[in-house]
Order: C-alpha cells, then structure tokens, then sequence
C-alpha cells in the first residue's frame, strides 16, 4: 500500500503542457475536437407557437375552408419560440420587410435547460 504522503499529481510531459499564447490554445482545441466553432453552422428546427386548441376527431374531419379554430390565447398574448420542441423565449409578432410577419423577442426563458 502506497504511503498518501508519496502520491503526487503526474505531470504533463514537455510535449503536453499547456499551449501558452491564444494561437496555441486555439490549434490545441481544434486538434483535439474541443473547437465550438464547429457547431455553429448546425441548423435547428425554430417554430413560433400562436396557441393550442384541442378537438375531437369528429370536428377535425369537419374542418373546411374557412373554418375557424379558437386557441388558447387572446390577441396581443405573447406567441411561444420553440427551439426542437423545447420553449427556450417568448415574443410579440411584429410586422417586417414586405408584409412578412416575424417575432421581437419580448424574454428569454431562463430554465429552459434541463438537468
């Protein structure tokens, strides 16, 4: 059994130390795949959510043109931002470029990360 007092961290080998200027660090994380720039041209699916309804079957299969189907939300009520199918803000729409409509972010939800 080895005496606690003699154990001691290895250190790094003279070719592993730490890179010591940005530059370095920089080609050591894409060296090894730590580079987060990799990431950023991953495209995720980003839907606004205007509100929900539920319906039976039965009035889903009278649906036509021109139906009207009543949501969960009152005019002026903040539309949901949905990043892959988790909450992640809220908006108001907002009128843009050439009669398109788009969202202004009115907050950030904070706990949209789970454990």
């Amino acid at each position: 059994m080895q005496d606690l007092n003699q154990i001691t961290e290895p250190q790094p080998k003279e070719d592993e130390a730490e890179p010591q200027t940005a530059t370095e660090t920089e080609a050591r994380h894409e060296a090894t795949g730590r580079n987060i720039d990799a990431i950023f041209g991953v495209k995720l699916d980003v839907r606004v959510v205007l509100g929900r309804a539920k319906l039976p079957i039965s009035e889903i299969l009278n649906l036509s043109k021109g139906s009207v189907i009543e949501l969960d939300r009152k005019v002026g009520d903040p539309v949901d931002i949905m990043v892959n199918d988790r909450m992640v803000a809220r908006g108001d729409l907002v009128k843009v470029r050439g009669g398109m409509i788009g969202v202004a972010l009115r907050e950030i939800v904070k706990d949209f990360v789970t454990d």
